[in-house]
């Protein structure tokens, strides 16, 4: 195999995860209900002393504001019988960060889809049935490196999720604008800590649902197609003939 075929398998292990976990974040991050259940479960109406419809349309806007081409978040809502900002200006300058960070995780999202497409279309299109089997393997490979990696990050969370939060933000961000206020800022009132920790538990659960399903395809058709592989032996590079029974 040289160097190019090398390169594109490494780049596909390392893309069908990222495909997986970053998929699952939009989803999530585009999930209006998620929102709402948040703002019921840790009672964001008492927090901000704004009423549940106010918030549940502010979730709309925040899920749009992701999607499209503004540049600042105005939401406005009623507080105490008047008509203001839902967010002050730190709030709005760290949302504008935000948005930012959910394009990279969208652009990821789409380029890691690509390589996964373009690379299984080149195994099926361009190979014969050994490569299928290799496809396979590689895909257990992508999870078990992937499976590692989640598995620390969960190790991590389990002695602290606070510690793992602020360490994140401090790795995306270049400033400090994420340190909110919970007696006076409504961002963090209506998304709490609890409720991050919660939703990354919901990106884990999805994603290692998705990894156990695909790697259980994987390994069921290197199983199914096992005694087939062992019938054909490999002469040279690119040819094969029927193997002789002794």
């Amino acid at each position: 195999m040289g160097i190019i075929p090398r390169l594109a398998t490494v780049v596909f292990v390392i893309a069908l995860p990222v495909f997986l976990v970053t998929a699952n974040i939009r989803f999530l991050s585009g999930e209006v209900r998620l929102y709402e259940r948040g703002f019921r479960e840790y009672d964001a109406e008492k927090a901000t002393g704004i009423r549940l419809a106010e918030l549940d349309r502010a979730a709309a806007e925040i899920i749009a504001y992701f999607e499209n081409d503004a540049g600042t978040l105005r939401i406005l809502v009623t507080e105490d019988g008047e008509e203001v900002s839902l967010f002050n200006a730190r709030e709005t300058e760290h949302m504008s960060d935000v948005k930012t960070l959910m394009r990279l995780v969208f652009r990821l999202n789409e380029i890691s889809l690509a390589v996964v497409i373009t690379y299984m279309a080149a195994r099926y299109l361009w190979a014969r049935e050994a490569s299928i089997r290799m496809l396979a393997r590689e895909a257990l490979i992508a999870f078990g490196w992937a499976g590692a990696v989640l598995g620390g990050l969960a190790v991590v969370a389990l002695m602290g999720f606070d510690a793992l939060w602020t360490r994140f933000h401090e790795i995306a961000f270049r400033n400090d604008l994420w340190r909110l206020d919970p007696d006076t800022d409504h961002l963090i009132q209506m998304f709490p800590e609890a409720f991050w920790e919660e939703t990354a538990l919901f990106v884990a659960v999805m994603t290692l649902a998705e990894v156990l399903l695909i790697a259980g395809i994987a390994a069921a058709y290197l199983v199914v197609t096992r005694e087939r592989a062992l019938a054909v032996e490999p002469v040279a590079e690119g040819e094969y003939q029927p193997a002789v029974n002794s």
